[in-house]
């Protein structure tokens, strides 16, 4: 799956603070239909050994579509689920137990705020990076958004190194700045998780990535 995440240019998100549990696959099936490369379970607040059942159907779809599927912070649902791999944010330790616990073919990524903490990610061997949040979002309440004036140096630095997502409110009245302030690749939750036609929004916006 890692040649895969070489070639994903969206990466999606299903977040269940925007999608009820009943809705999870159907959405996601729309999101991998429209072509988003890696989809990530995202379940803040919810009992992990309770989403065992929903991960290993998005990991059967994943695996339909031969895209990665990455559980966000929850180690042991990832191993249950057999997820590819495993999001951790800046305060979720280092990757080398997650490496251990999932196998040498994981995928792991990290969230990073700044152009250190993205640096840092390369050398402690994150496969790939989240780089944000751009701009203020209700997904990360309270943390402001870091703005597109480092996108061109981490790209450069790390970007040409592994994949880097850029992360946080990116929506289409935004687009066309991140992708002219040097994003490559890019995260988007609320916006396509809130569409009449996610499958159909994913691919408009992938087509404005290639």
């Amino acid at each position: 799956m890692k040649a895969a995440l070489q070639r994903a240019l969206l990466y999606g998100i299903c977040d269940l603070g925007y999608l009820k549990e009943s809705q999870a696959v159907a959405v996601s099936r729309e999101l991998l239909s429209g072509g988003v490369g890696v989809l990530q379970l995202r379940a803040k607040g919810y009992d992990p050994a309770g989403l065992v059942p929903l991960a290993k159907e998005l990991k059967a779809l994943c695996d339909e579509f031969e895209v990665p599927f990455v559980v966000n912070d929850h180690l042991a649902l990832a191993v249950e689920s057999r997820a590819h791999g495993l999001h951790l944010g800046q305060d979720d330790g280092p990757l080398d137990p997650p490496r251990k616990a999932l196998g040498p073919h994981a995928i792991l990524g990290r969230s990073t705020h700044s152009l250190d903490q993205a640096r840092q990610a390369l050398a402690e061997g994150a496969d790939y990076i989240g780089f944000g949040p751009l701009f203020p979002t209700p997904t990360k309440k309270g943390r402001p958004g870091i703005g597109l004036e480092t996108i061109q140096s981490m790209e450069v630095e790390v970007g040409s190194r592994i994949p880097a997502f850029c992360i946080g409110g990116i929506k289409p009245e935004n687009f066309e700045r991140v992708r002219e302030a040097g994003a490559r690749r890019v995260v988007v939750v609320s916006h396509l998780l809130t569409s009449d036609d996610p499958k159909e929004e994913t691919t408009t916006l992938i087509q404005k990535l290639t």
